[in-house]
């Protein structure tokens, strides 16, 4: 079983793969994501492992409903970015910044199982773990602001 923390990241993957094609072709970048695994695995029951850990079909139907939702509300999300990020409008961020916040501001304004400060938290891990130096103070700068709008 996947620690929210691991669902989280493979729906920034996914999120950040969705910068590359178009969003039609998400089907089939769910089905290329999820079958490497596969494949490696052999299973023909679709348990999946990433991370050493076994994702349920209830923990990849979650991952893309996700993903899905994120991609759905995307130009809401980078409306307000865009009105809380001084300077650095999401045309100019990082393909990597950019994903984690919109990740973050979709669980932040739209997830009820995710509380706030959580989501804040866990996209400054992500900023940490994938995106530059700067990018957990630029992440947390502009969700702390958006926090304190909310």
């Amino acid at each position: 079983m996947l620690k929210r923390s691991q669902i989280r990241e493979n729906v920034f993957k996914l999120l950040f793969c969705k910068e590359f094609h178009d969003v039609e072709d998400m089907d089939n970048q769910f089905e290329l994501y999820l079958s490497d695994v596969e494949k490696i695995l052999g299973e023909e029951d679709a348990v999946f492992l990433m991370d050493a850990d076994v994702i349920s079909e209830k923990e990849k139907s979650e991952i893309i409903s996700k993903v899905n939702a994120v991609i759905e509300k995307t130009s809401e999300i980078d409306d307000k970015l865009n009105e809380v990020s001084e300077g650095w409008k999401t045309q100019r961020m990082g393909t990597v910044e950019l994903t984690i916040l919109r990740l973050a501001y979709y669980e932040m304004m739209f997830d009820e199982d995710v509380p706030k400060k959580v989501a804040i938290d866990e996209a400054v891990e992500l900023a940490k773990k994938y995106g530059s130096d700067s990018a957990p103070s630029f992440v947390n700068g502009v969700l702390a602001k958006v926090y304190g709008e909310d």
